[in-house]
């Protein structure tokens, strides 16, 4: 299991910012003194503090090194505080029980569901799945249909980016 240390955090604003290349586009990494805030995927070029500079931290220069293990395929589990400070706390629940799946494992919408006491809320399953700040380190990629399909994937390209993570970690899709 993942070591992510997932909690609300005091502060909402980032102070720090890092952006790394990967095989699925440029990475933009914000955090806090203390955890990682959020996490995207380059989308059509652009990332959404483009025009901001650049401010490097301990904990996003972690970040960025377990990331490129995790590209490189020589790391399967996250060890990063992760400070989730926007969602409900449906939201918030659906992405701490994201935060227990392992490399290669895979849950379907009506599962994850289940498993946070929401049965047949799959379409609010599907939307709190899509705003998880942290894609990657919260494996929301992990979550598929029933079928093993992918729906759609909220980061990066959208399902070309999906499926690309989901082939880095051997589960199988449709």
């Amino acid at each position: 299991m993942d070591s992510i240390h997932t909690q609300p955090s005091r502060s909402t604003t980032p102070n720090a910012l890092l952006r790394l290349p990967s095989p699925i586009g440029r990475l933009e990494l914000t955090a806090d003194d203390e955890g990682v805030l959020s996490l995207s995927i380059e989308t059509d070029g652009r990332l959404p503090l483009e025009a901001t500079p650049e401010t490097p931290s301990p904990v996003l220069r972690r970040a960025a090194e377990q990331l490129d293990e995790y590209f490189a395929g020589t790391r399967q589990s996250f060890d990063l505080p992760v400070h989730l400070t926007r969602g409900t706390e449906f939201q918030r629940s659906v992405w701490a029980r994201l935060a227990t799946l392992n490399f290669g494992d895979v849950i379907s919408y009506g599962a994850l569901g289940s498993a946070i006491g929401r049965t047949g809320s799959g379409r609010a399953i599907g939307g709190a799945v899509g705003a998880n700040p942290v894609p990657i380190i919260i494996g929301c990629h992990r979550v598929l249909a029933s079928s093993g399909q992918i729906t759609g994937y909220s980061a990066g390209q959208g399902i070309p980016t999906k499926a690309w993570l989901l082939d880095h970690e051997g589960i199988l899709h449709r």
